[in-house]
């Protein structure tokens, strides 16, 4: 078994997998878990890594929220290919990263109710989800130059296939990092804010000085075809564009219209319990005041629906799937288009 090196923040999480080795390796990475059924237990999450001679190194994820399903299907067949693969580099492919979530179709554990994207940093001694988290960031971002994590709305939301761009604070990648935004060829990119928000993968691997994208691909809980095509296209694209396929034609740039999210007033929130009836779709263009749905009292079903409005202008790229809601439930998030700075 191989471990991170560090004296102090060594991961307790172990794997067959040598990342050092050139050729093609498949293994798991192994979770304590010592419980009731299995006292010697642990969480076996398989991942699949090529290596061959220098380049960079390319980290897949998906599974980060186990309701997102595009990711993990586009990276298990990317894995049935890479044998196949000629590269100048290494590959590792994580696809079901959070994988207790991943099995159970569920957002967050059903073990400990982590939710993975909100766990960042981790934790070496912490529950399942945080050693899962404390291991991406001390022993797979060292190793990555670049990090693509896939997402999807899961089952109560639904994207706009979107590429998030995180560009990096350092300057002096902004090129690099454009030019592998513009290598993917998402329709739409979004440039992230995290607002603070130190919790996420993203904010890791800003911690770690890596160059990160993310996206979301589609919902409901499904396998969406058109938002799979997308990310295996723009999966193959990225590792391309990277350098890691040596002689093989470099894709020509393909920049995807760039939007932004506008604070709070992008966003908008159930004020009550009830029946949300949308008055928009996925992908229109909005006004500020305009009905964005109305809310219905099921207990009162006489009491004329109250009306939402759009507190800001822009395009719908997030929606919710479920009709019944509670109060702080997110109806639709909108985006503005920008430029790049």
């Amino acid at each position: 078994m191989t471990t991170a090196t560090s004296h102090i923040t060594t991961s307790r999480i172990t794997t067959d997998v040598d990342f050092e080795r050139d050729g093609f390796q498949t293994g798991t990475l192994r979770v304590p878990h010592s419980h009731d059924r299995s006292a010697y237990g642990h969480i076996a999450i398989p991942l699949a890594v090529l290596k061959a001679g220098s380049g960079p190194t390319l980290l897949l994820t998906g599974g980060n929220h186990g309701d997102e399903y595009e990711g993990p299907v586009a990276l298990m067949k990317l894995i049935n290919r890479m044998p196949a693969l000629r590269i100048a580099g290494r590959l590792i492919v994580v696809p079901g990263l959070n994988f207790p979530a991943y099995m159970n179709g569920s957002r967050t554990s059903p073990i400990d109710k982590g939710n993975l994207n909100r766990m960042f940093p981790g934790a070496r001694d912490g529950t399942p989800t945080q050693m899962i988290a404390h291991y991406v960031e001390t022993v797979l971002l060292p190793l990555a130059d670049v990090a693509l994590d896939l997402h999807a709305g899961g089952a109560s939301m639904n994207h706009l296939p979107t590429l998030l761009a995180s560009p990096p604070p350092d300057r002096d990648r902004h090129a690099l990092y454009w030019r592998l935004v513009d290598g993917f060829g998402a329709p739409h990119v979004m440039v992230a804010d995290l607002l603070g928000e130190d919790r996420t993968f993203a904010a890791a691997a800003e911690r770690r000085g890596k160059l990160f994208l993310c996206g979301e691909f589609g919902g409901f809980g499904t396998c969406n075809p058109d938002g799979l095509a997308i990310v295996e296209d723009g999966v193959e694209r990225l590792i391309a564009t990277l350098g890691l396929l040596p002689g093989h034609p470099v894709p020509d740039p393909r920049p995807g219209r760039l939007m932004r999210v506008e604070g709070a007033r992008h966003y908008l929130f159930a004020p009550a319990p009830g029946l949300f009836e949308p008055a928009f779709r996925l992908g229109d263009e909005v006004a500020d005041g305009q009905i964005a749905g109305r809310l219905y009292d099921p207990h009162a079903p006489w009491r004329e629906p109250v009306d939402l409005r759009f507190r800001g202008s822009g395009v719908v790229v997030c929606v919710r799937s479920f009709a019944h809601v509670q109060p702080g439930d997110c109806l639709v998030h909108l985006a503005s288009d920008t430029v790049r700075t």
